[in-house]
């Protein structure tokens, strides 16, 4: 991997399918939507028995999601994780960042990352952003975020969809068995892992942890977020990699636009 993984930045999806039915039964019914948009105050609008899931980007830790920029990847994730597993919905959760940490030299503000996630994700009626993440005081763990929503939604069964990398460094994260016992966990491939080491580190976490793995059968969209950060400063285009929606506000926002007074922040940095 190309970044060290720490619990700064979890992507989060997150799917729902009615509690009760079966996996068969929700895809022929995936109709059922139990949100409103989601917004950051409690996810009241759940109704009993549906069922949300949510996914990591490349840089799956142990908070939400910087979707800096959201890409394809993200969105065909989303779906296929909706199609195979029969859910009604797709939770899309960016993180916020505390204070000291906003405003990043080359990065987008809270405010532009919602504002592309909700323009990658429209006109997708099973897709939703949420910004139950999007903290004033910045980022919160994974499995304080599904406990508060278990304890909300008892009757709501939960999703979380992350990316092999992730699954290799479920250890390090906090309280993964509190997570293992919050949700099911989807582990959707990346960078070519071979499907018998990825199943049996599944295997391995799920006794260490008791919990529940399962492996989504999707091909390998192997984008980076921060490979795509590089090459809008270095003038490279970006289309087909994010929606056209996206690239335009990048390009009508100047985000991840290089000026001379953060290379010499960089540079400063630097030395």
């Amino acid at each position: 991997m190309a970044e060290v993984l720490t619990e700064e930045h979890i992507l989060k999806l997150s799917g729902i399918r009615k509690k009760n039915r079966s996996y068969d039964e929700g895809k022929k019914d995936k109709k059922k939507s139990f949100f409103h948009k989601p917004a950051y105050i409690s996810p009241k609008y759940i109704q009993e028995g549906s069922k949300p899931a949510w996914i990591p980007d490349e840089k799956n830790r142990d908070h939400g999601g910087t979707f800096d920029p959201i890409h394809i990847g993200h969105l065909i994730l989303g779906e296929k994780t909706y199609e195979q597993l029969g859910l009604d919905k797709i939770w899309f959760m960016p993180a916020g960042n505390p204070p000291h940490k906003r405003n990043r030299a080359g990065r987008a503000t809270d405010e532009q990352r919602v504002a592309m996630v909700e323009r990658a994700i429209t006109g997708n009626p099973h897709f939703e952003l949420s910004l139950i993440e999007m903290h004033d005081h910045g980022l919160s763990y994974t499995y304080h975020t599904l406990e508060n929503l278990r304890k909300q939604n008892p009757d709501t069964d939960y999703y979380f969809i992350i990316g092999a990398d992730s699954l290799y460094s479920f250890t390090t994260w906090m309280k993964p068995e509190r997570i293992c016992a919050a949700c099911t966990i989807v582990v959707a491939t990346r960078d070519h892992t071979p499907v018998k080491e990825l199943s049996e580190e599944m295997e391995r976490l799920t006794q260490l942890y008791h919990g529940h793995f399962v492996r989504l059968d999707t091909m390998n969209i192997d984008i980076s977020s921060q490979l795509l950060r590089q090459w809008h400063q270095e003038g490279k285009s970006l289309r087909y990699y994010v929606p056209d929606a996206v690239a335009d506000y990048i390009n009508e926002h100047h985000i991840y636009h290089i000026t001379e007074s953060i290379r010499n922040e960089w540079l400063i940095t630097i030395l």
